[in-house]
Parts: structure tokens; C-alpha cells; sequence
């Protein structure tokens, strides 16, 4: 596997010959003091039983033991066990053949279905070269390329994440985000239809490039087509230099201006928070077009923006500092018992504002701010949103993805690691993405695409029989 890490969530364990037990606690031995390895607390059927697991070998990368010894509260046996669940790898590096090494050998896993891939836009990976490999792969695969990967507690602007899932994705390619003349809704509506079909639960994820400009647009086609039948969760991929270049990652190579849409047929609970606070009276976006805000209360867009902004941040703008200002000072789209949907400044063009996603002429916007005690206590809520969100009779969450906006990062700063801790979700793997824009709804409110914002997702295990 070279150099990384490797963590596996557990949700059920096979013991032979008895049959497949839930496991209802775990205890670890540094916990349970007395006990020579973990307790485990098990059910199947309506019946419990006390076990500690003592491992005579190490489980190996699929995450199986092929001999242990559990010894009953009262008794000892000796069995085969199985572990099941999400398998995670981190590496730091940017060489794609590092990458493709690890993503082989997830392909060739009998325990995984599918692979979700996040990497950094600072590998500066060959497009040629990675569609090459991106070509030849057996198995059903996503991802993208963002400006930041996370991992664990931390966030790394190189390297590449795999998480592996058991069962196989879906996925769907959109094309030609930005075109005016694009109708996504047959497409999306053929997609729907198919999967509405399909036994179990699921949740979407979606994957956009991320200046593309009418992703509002199609994340409201995704909206019509498939209502709030499941949970959504995604954001935007691509670089902070701004510039459009391929950056989703499907079996068609690296894609540009397209969008990935993957249904995994998993259980999940969404939270959504920002943390940004409106600083003014509500403005009236007079003319716009897509994602550029051409005038404000029928003045020129900068010029309205500029007076509000530098007397509050006592800076003023420059040829080339405008980012560094704006990214503290978004703009907010109130929405009727939901978040304000935040937009992001990314800079000017003439005499108008180019935001991540798009401000419909004739809404109603107003200028935000936050600290970083707001953001990292909003981060906080997305977990919360998500906890409270999943499933109640689904088994515990093996996977926590974590989508949260790069320019929050960029205004947190050193405080970052503080927002990581926040969304910490015990032993359950945390991998994630700092992107341009997040997508997300929690199956019962109207999907939007944000900015700024902290979007967690818990995804669980698919239903198991225990025959």
C-alpha cells in the first residue's frame, strides 16, 4: 500500500459457525482495564452476549483476522472473524504512480464495491497521463481535484484520499454545465426513474466543477428530478488560481465543466451551518447575470460593495487584494426556515462582482461577516445537524464526510485545526474536501448550492441480513 494510513469501520462481525452479530459496544482494552483485548458487547436475534477479542495475528489491509480467540464472560472459544466495513487510505503524495499503486490495489478488493477519490490540486497531476490510468479501471469510481483534502484532523493542499466502499456507486455524468442551451432535467429525470427502482436506502453525491457557471441552475434540476427523496451532499471542485481546467475525476479521464452525480445506496444524516452574520440593510440585486452581479440597488456592483466593505475592515481595495478582503465579507440570500445561502465574492470584472454560483437578478442580498469563534461553532452544528439527522434505526455511522468551503479555511487561518476538531465524530474515519461551494439538503429541505459553508455528512452501513 506504501506510505499512508489505513482505518476500517466496523459495524457487524461474522462468527463462525454461529452466524453474523451486531455489535452493540466496544470498549477499548485501555477502557475496560481488566480485559486482554477489546469488549464487545454482541446481539443477534435477540440475544446478547459479552466477548473479548484477542487477536493472534494483525488483520490484514481487507481488514480480516483470520484467527482470534473471543472468550466468552464465562467461556473460550476460538473463531474466524470478519470484519466489514468503510476502508480509508491517506497518502501525501503527488506522484500519480503512488496513486494509481493504491487505487489498484482497492480494485482488486473483493470488499470493495466502489471508490470515491479527493485530491489536491497541488499534485499538478498530467491530465494526459492521468486519463491513461483514470481509463483502465474495473470497478465504478469518483472524485475530484480540490483546492484542499482532508483527512483525519488535518488538511493537506497535496496527497490524495481513497475511501472504499462495500457496495458499488452509480454514477452519472453531466455535461456541459456552463452551456445556456443545456437541459439537464431529461437526463437527470431518466436517472431518477432508474433509481427509484432500486431496493434500500440512498444518498447522493454530487461532484461539480466548480466555475462552472449555472451550477444553481443544476442543482435545481437536481432538485425538480429528484425531489426529497434522499439525502444530498457534494461541493466544488477545482483550483484557487481560479482558472478552469479538468478537475472531476470519473471513468471518462479528468472533466472539465461537468458534473458527477453518484448514488450510493447507504443510509446518511446531512448538517448544514455557516456562522456568518448579516453587517447590512438588505440590497437589491438590480441586474446579473449568472454568477456575476453586475449593479446593487441600481449602482455599480464594486462600487456598493467597496462602501460598505472597507469602512468595516478599515482596509481598502487594491489591484490585487481584493480576495484577500472579500473572502470575510460574503454576501447572504435569505431563504424562508432555512440557512441564509451564502455567496462568495471572487473578484471583480469591470464594474460587477464574479461569485461562486449565481444571484438571481431581483433577490434580495446582504453583506455578512463572521469571527472565527462564529465559523468553528457553525462547523460544530453541522455535525450536530448531521447526528440529529441520521437515521434512527440505521446501524452507527462508519464514515464522516466533511465538505467545507477553502475559503473559510483561508479565513480561519492557524485557527483551522480548531474547526477540524469540532467536527470530529469519535472513532468514525473523517475524510473530506476544501471546496469552491457546496451542494447539500438533509432529505426534507430544498437543496441548495452554498458558499462559505460547513456541510457534514454521516454515511452508515447498508442493511445486512443476519441469515
Amino acid at each position: 500500500m506504501g506510505a499512508g494510513r489505513l482505518r476500517i469501520g466496523v459495524d457487524l462481525i461474522k462468527i463462525e459457525p454461529q452466524g453474523v452479530f451486531r455489535i452493540l459496544q466496544h470498549v477499548k482494552p485501555d477502557v475496560a482495564g481488566f480485559f486482554p483485548g477489546p469488549l464487545l458487547i454482541l446481539e443477534r436475534r435477540g440475544q446478547k452476549r459479552a466477548g473479548v477479542l484477542r487477536l493472534d495475528m494483525d488483520m490484514d489491509e481487507r481488514g480480516v483476522s483470520h484467527v482470534v480467540h473471543m472468550a466468552n464472560i464465562f467461556d473460550s472459544f476460538q473463531y474466524k472473524i470478519h470484519f466489514k466495513g468503510m476502508k480509508t487510505f491517506f497518502s501525501p503524495s503527488s506522484s500519480l504512480s503512488v496513486f494509481f499503486g493504491s487505487l489498484s490495489e482497492f480494485m482488486e478488493d473483493p470488499d470493495v464495491g466502489s471508490v470515491m477519490i479527493l485530491s489536491a490540486d497541488g499534485n499538478g497531476w498530467d491530465v494526459d497521463a492521468a486519463n491513461e490510468g483514470l481509463r483502465n479501471q474495473s470497478k465504478p469510481f469518483f472524485g475530484g481535484v480540490f483546492p484542499r483534502i482532508l483527512y483525519g484532523k488535518a488538511s493537506y493542499e497535496s496527497g490524495f484520499v481513497l475511501a472504499g466502499f462495500p457496495q458499488g456507486a452509480e454514477v452519472q455524468v453531466i455535461e456541459g454545465v456552463s452551456d445556456e442551451a443545456s437541459d439537464y432535467e431529461p437526463h437527470l429525470l431518466s436517472a431518477a426513474n432508474a433509481w427509484d427502482s432500486m431496493e434500500g436506502e440512498q444518498t447522493l453525491l454530487v461532484f461539480v466543477d466548480g466555475l462552472s457557471s449555472r451550477i444553481a441552475a443544476l442543482v435545481r434540476s437536481l432538485f425538480y428530478s429528484f425531489g426529497l427523496r434522499a439525502n444530498f451532499v457534494g461541493g466544488g471542485a477545482g483550483s484557487l488560481s481560479f482558472e478552469q481546467k479538468p478537475c472531476l475525476l470519473c471513468e471518462q479521464g479528468m472533466i472539465q465543466d461537468a458534473a458527477l452525480l453518484v448514488r450510493l445506496p447507504m443510509p446518511s444524516g446531512v448538517g448544514v451551518a455557516h456562522g456568518w452574520e448579516p453587517i447590512s440593510d438588505a440590497m437589491k440585486v438590480t441586474a446579473a447575470e449568472g454568477n456575476l452581479i453586475r449593479s446593487l440597488d441600481w449602482e455599480p456592483a464594486f462600487e456598493r460593495y467597496r462602501g460598505l466593505v472597507e469602512p468595516h475592515a478599515g482596509r481598502e481595495f487594491t489591484a490585487d487584494n481584493f480576495f484577500e478582503i472579500a473572502k470575510g465579507y460574503p454576501f447572504g440570500i435569505g431563504k424562508v426556515g432555512a440557512e441564509v445561502v451564502v455567496r462568495d465574492p471572487l473578484q471583480t470584472r469591470g464594474e460587477g462582482l464574479v461569485c461562486v454560483g449565481e444571484v438571481p437578478k431581483g433577490s434580495f442580498v446582504r453583506l455578512l461577516h463572521g469571527t472565527p469563534e462564529t465559523l468553528v461553532k457553525a462547523a460544530a452544528g453541522s455535525l450536530a445537524g448531521a447526528r440529529a439527522s441520521y437515521p434512527k434505526r440505521a446501524s452507527p455511522p462508519r464514515l464522516a464526510l466533511f465538505i467545507d468551503c477553502i475559503s473559510r479555511a483561508l479565513f480561519l487561518g492557524e485557527r483551522l485545526p480548531e474547526e477540524l476538531e469540532a467536527v470530529v465524530c469519535g472513532e468514525t474515519p473523517l475524510v473530506g474536501a476544501m471546496t469552491l461551494g457546496e451542494i447539500a439538503n438533509s432529505g426534507r429541505d430544498y437543496l441548495e448550492f452554498f458558499n462559505k459553508t460547513a456541510v457534514m455528512c454521516l454515511l452508515g452501513p447498508e442493511h445486512e441480513s443476519e441469515n
